[in-house]
């Protein structure tokens, strides 16, 4: 995926407004947090406190995405590849590899991920416009190789923290539903529909917790016998 040579992302107004505004008033709330969470990385694991990774956004530009380090430094990426491929092809719901036991997760990683506080420092690329609080994942560039041209619609949204998929089901969904939620997001993004999704979120988040409790009962209880994973259902946000 090729990155495009553009400053400007093509932000609505109101869209860049409501983005830095509301990082602005949440940071009272957002500094301690992200305090935590280093603390909580440094005293688990050693390594760079973030992490770097490049990303493909708004119209194929490629991006660096920042995220707080869940993972031990130097762990292979290549299971994850694998792992994507094979939600990409199947029509099995988006589970992470966490969730089934990965021992490239440092301490409370899993933790850091279910509640969304790893994606913290994505609130600097937010303030760059290089993403916005609400939109399409940014995803990886290995997963936009492998987009049929339909889907590549995706990128006419600048990608985001949060957004219609991921108040929609998110790991319960497939990936086909994924990419419809995003087209539609694409097709319809609206002030309203940003404020509707960004209430809806800590709600979303509770879910992702609640899933990865679930999660651990079961397999503290199925020691050595595989947990299938959670199906997806109908109960999705309608803008």
């Amino acid at each position: 995926m090729k990155a495009v040579n553009e400053n400007n992302l093509g932000l609505p107004g109101w869209k860049r407004v409501l983005d830095v505004g509301v990082i602005f008033l949440a940071l009272p709330v957002l500094l301690p947090l992200a305090m935590v969470v280093v603390v909580v990385i440094r005293a688990t694991s050693t390594g760079p406190v973030l992490f770097r990774q490049e990303r493909v956004g708004y119209r194929g530009r490629s991006f660096m995405c920042f995220k707080f380090r869940t993972m031990h430094c130097g762990s292979d990426t290549g299971s994850h590849q694998g792992h994507l491929q094979s939600l990409i092809k199947s029509d099995a719901p988006m589970t992470k590899m966490d969730l089934r036991g990965d021992s490239r997760i440092i301490p409370l990683g899993k933790l850091l991920r279910a509640s969304g506080l790893d994606e913290l420092p994505q609130l600097l690329n937010v303030l760059e416009g290089e993403m916005s609080l609400v939109g399409p994942r940014p995803c990886l560039p290995y997963e936009a190789e492998q987009y049929l041209p339909w889907q590549l619609e995706r990128f006419d949204a600048v990608p985001g923290l949060t957004g219609l998929w991921q108040v929609s089901g998110k790991n319960r969904t497939t990936f086909m539903q994924m990419m419809q939620l995003d087209l539609e997001y694409a097709r319809t993004k609206s002030l309203w529909l940003d404020l509707k999704i960004m209430l809806l979120t800590p709600q979303s988040l509770l879910v992702q917790l609640w899933d990865l409790r679930r999660r651990r009962t079961l397999l503290s209880q199925n020691s050595g016998t595989p947990v299938l994973p959670l199906q997806a259902t109908n109960n999705r946000f309608i803008p």
